[in-house]
C-alpha cells in the first residue's frame, strides 16, 4: 500500500525477513507468544530461545476478552494477565529482542487494550522499541472516514512508521479483500483453517488458492495461521505462503512442561523451523 510516511527502519525489518525467506525457496516462520506467560521472566527466556529460530516473533497483548482465540491462547492470556503484565512489559520486551538480534519483532493486540493506551503512544513506543508492525485482528474497518477506529489507528501506526496487518474475514469479496490490501503493509493473514486460534485439523484444500486470490488482489505477502498445529502442516503451507504463524501449538508445549517451559518453547520453535524448511507442494 502506499502511506504519507515511509516505513521505518524497525518496519523494514519484517520486510528483510520476509526477503530472506524467500531467497531460501520458503516461508518465513512467525512465532506467537503472549508477553509475560507463563511469568514476565519465563517468557522472555522463552521468546529469547524462539527467535534463534523464528525470521518473526509476534508478542501477544493480553486481553481479557480475546474473542478470535480458542482455549489455549485465551488460558495463556489469563495467566500473563494474573501474572501482572501491565502494557510496559510489551515496551521492555519487544527492545530487549530487537537489540537482541535481527529477528523482526510483530505486535499482535486487540482493539480495545490500544484504545485505552492510546493508539498514538502505542504505536510510538512500539516503533522507538523496534517493533516492524502490529496485527489489530478485531479492526476489519476499511473506512478512512476521521473519527473511526480504523482511521485513528492508521494515522498513528503511519506517523510512527509502522506496518499495519490485516487478518481477512471469512468468506471476504474480491472487493473486500482489495480494501483491506488498500490499507494493509507489511502482511496481510489470512486463517489456516475456519474458527478459533488452536484448531486440531488438516488445512483446508482451499488453502493454496485462497492465499493466491488474497495477494494477487492486495499485492501483499500472505500469511497463513490459526491452525498450523505441527511442523508438517508448517511444511505443506511454507510451499505457497510467504509467512506461516504459529502460536497455540508453541504454548500448549510449553504448558505440558511448566518447569522448562522457556526450553519446550525452544524445542517447538526448532521443530516448526525445520518443518517450513522441508516445504512441500500442496496436494491436489
Amino acid at each position: 500500500m502506499t502511506t504519507s510516511t515511509p516505513p521505518s527502519w524497525s518496519a523494514a525489518g519484517l520486510d528483510h525477513a520476509l526477503a530472506r525467506s524467500r531467497a531460501e525457496q520458503r516461508a518465513a516462520l512467525g512465532l506467537y507468544l503472549p508477553v509475560g506467560y507463563p511469568t514476565r521472566a519465563a517468557g522472555l527466556d522463552a521468546l529469547h530461545l524462539m527467535a534463534k529460530h523464528a525470521d518473526v516473533l509476534q508478542l501477544g497483548v493480553p486481553h481479557t476478552d480475546p474473542v478470535l482465540d480458542g482455549p489455549v491462547i485465551r488460558r495463556a492470556a489469563a495467566q500473563a494477565l494474573d501474572a501482572g503484565f501491565r502494557m510496559r512489559d510489551l515496551f521492555d520486551a519487544a527492545t530487549e529482542l530487537t537489540a537482541a538480534g535481527t529477528t523482526a519483532v510483530l505486535a499482535m493486540s486487540y482493539w480495545t487494550p490500544i484504545e485505552v493506551y492510546g493508539p498514538r503512544a502505542f504505536a510510538e513506543e512500539l516503533a522507538a522499541a523496534g517493533v516492524a508492525g502490529v496485527l489489530v485482528p478485531d479492526l476489519p474497518e476499511t473506512e478512512t472516514e476521521t473519527g473511526t477506529a480504523a482511521a485513528t489507528w492508521q494515522r498513528a501506526a503511519r506517523a510512527a512508521g509502522l506496518h499495519t496487518s490485516t487478518l481477512i474475514p471469512p468468506r471476504a469479496s474480491d472487493a473486500h479483500l482489495a480494501a483491506l490490501g488498500s490499507v494493509t503493509s507489511g502482511l496481510i493473514h489470512v486463517p489456516a483453517t475456519p474458527g478459533l486460534t488452536g484448531a486440531r485439523r488438516p488445512l483446508s484444500p482451499y488453502l493454496p488458492h485462497l492465499v493466491r486470490r488474497v495477494r494477487t488482489l492486495t499485492g501483499l505477502p500472505v500469511a497463513v495461521g490459526i491452525g498450523i498445529g505441527t511442523p508438517d502442516q508448517a511444511a505443506q503451507a511454507s510451499a505457497y505462503a510467504d509467512s506461516v504463524i504459529v502460536g497455540s501449538a508453541v504454548i500448549r508445549r510449553m504448558h505440558s512442561q511448566p518447569g522448562a517451559a522457556a526450553v519446550t518453547a525452544a524445542e517447538a520453535a526448532r521443530d516448526f523451523a525445520e518443518g517450513v524448511r522441508r516445504a512441500r507442494p500442496p496436494a491436489t
